[in-house]
């Protein structure tokens, strides 16, 4: 799955909500960077068949977050959002790229439209995405070489997610939010853990008068 089709449908989403911002307040969109981890499931893979087993990867890297929340109360709220790692990471001889997807209910427990360090807290239900490609390269006299990744297959888990974090409104719109995800992800067998916490950070406007 290429990051390209993972974040059209929530950037179609994105471009929607824009459009209901001066008919709904208490929209928000963001855009943010983290990292999510996992342990080694310490599984040897003899990927090729050649004799010399490869060993998993512990779950690592850079990861983009992008979603939107619009809360219906000064309390309540909806959003959804999806993680992804910026590139390909190697896998026993393979690479991969995970994504996550989640639907959630938002929580602010303050209200006040004047405070501008508000906490949030999140949970919902979602999916994990692991797509996995083989490396190729190839060389010829008349272009040289050249490399890329084919696509062999992807694996879907049903997860549960939970996050934490505060906005920083920096102005009435303009809001930075660290945050703490923590995924657990139904039979996560690539790796040695079904629990995933991320760690990151995302900026975010929200329109309309909060």
């Amino acid at each position: 799955m290429k990051v390209s089709r993972t974040i059209i449908p929530l950037a179609l989403a994105l471009c929607f909500g824009t459009s209901l911002a001066h008919a709904q307040a208490g929209l928000s969109v963001y855009f943010g960077v983290g990292t999510a981890v996992a342990d080694s499931s310490n599984k040897a893979i003899d990927t090729f068949e050649t004799g010399n087993p490869l060993t998993t990867p512990r779950l690592g890297g850079t990861f983009g977050k992008a979603g939107l929340d619009y809360m219906f109360s000064p309390h309540f709220g909806v959003g959804a959002e999806t993680d992804f790692r910026f590139s390909q990471g190697s896998y026993a001889g393979l690479t991969y790229r995970p994504t996550f997807y989640d639907f959630n209910l938002v929580y602010k427990p303050i209200a006040s439209v004047r405070k501008r360090v508000i906490p949030e807290f999140q949970g919902g239900l979602g999916a994990a995405n692991m797509s996995f490609f083989l490396p190729n390269t190839s060389c010829n006299q008349f272009t040289g070489c050249s490399s890329n990744n084919t696509f062999l297959d992807s694996s879907n888990h049903f997860q549960v997610h939970t996050s934490a974090g505060v906005r920083f409104y920096a102005t009435s719109h303009l809001f930075i939010r660290p945050q703490v995800d923590v995924r657990y992800i139904h039979d996560n067998f690539q790796f040695g853990t079904n629990w995933v916490p991320e760690y990151g950070a995302a900026v975010g406007w929200t329109f309309g008068e909060r």
